[in-house]
């Protein structure tokens, strides 16, 4: 790691059209077998495989003001949205689940910058409305590399991440029952461009760092240090504290279920 120091300006231009790929695989498992028995999710793909934007549509994931590494600034709405009904044509902001406030659904982060590129990272939470229920990914995660002299993109993947499981679906049937499962999906992407390899970062964090910095942003209990059950155990005497344990069946710290 390099350690951050200055805040520097990032910005997009020119009128050229950025072309970005989408695509949606078949769905492999979910514990109710929606997707074999729910035709739309059986047959859900990418809206458009293949569509143009134009950079302005980018610039919303970049900061209004100048950054260092390591810091936050929220995504703008509309062109984040924008993206993803390339996916889907109803995703929101506002989960099913979750009733908290959209505009903090979507965080970026500087995580590496040099003379010529600047790294951005950045988290989207958000859901897409089916016509006979909802798919909430555990998150839409991504990165945008973009030409510092040029001020142009260079790469942009948003995805979701390859969890064992990484979707929540709700289905409602012909009978108006609403049921719900938990499954996996092995690609969701949109992607731009190729990122470069190998380059020398004057300043940088991790890609974990970085993505341990989003997770703060959308949830509290991240700030816990959490410790294993033996490890408490071990602690909890000498400490002279109480343990405070948690069993889960499922990811704590994403959307997926």
């Amino acid at each position: 790691m390099n350690k951050p120091t200055n805040k520097i300006i990032l910005n997009l231009d020119g009128d050229e059209k950025v072309n970005v790929k989408g695509v949606i695989a078949p769905f492999e498992y979910d514990s109710a077998d929606f997707h074999v028995d729910w035709d739309e999710l059986a047959n859900l793909r990418a809206a458009e495989p293949e569509k143009q934007y134009p950079v302005s549509v980018f610039q919303s994931f970049l900061p209004s003001e100048s950054v260092s590494v390591g810091e936050c600034w929220q995504i703008q709405e509309e062109d984040a949205l924008t993206l993803l009904r390339q996916l889907s044509p109803r995703p929101q902001l506002k989960l099913h689940i979750n009733s908290g406030d959209p505009r903090r659904a979507m965080w970026a982060c500087l995580r590496a910058y040099n003379d010529e590129f600047a790294e951005i990272l950045f988290r989207i939470h958000a859901q897409f409305v089916m016509n006979h229920g909802w798919l909430t990914p555990s998150q839409f995660a991504g990165h945008l590399v973009i030409d510092r002299f040029q001020e142009e993109i260079v790469s942009f993947k948003m995805h979701v991440p390859q969890t064992t499981l990484n979707f929540d679906i709700g289905w409602t049937n012909e009978d108006k029952r609403t049921a719900a499962a938990i499954g996996y999906c092995p690609k969701v992407e949109l992607c731009a461009g190729i990122q470069p390899q190998n380059a020398e970062f004057v300043a940088s964090i991790t890609q974990e760092e970085a993505e341990g910095i989003l997770a703060l942003q959308f949830y509290e209990f991240e700030k816990i240090n959490w410790v294993s059950l033996e490890e408490a155990l071990e602690m909890a005497p000498a400490l002279q504290k109480p343990i405070h344990a948690i069993s889960i069946d499922g990811p704590l710290a994403d959307e997926s279920c």
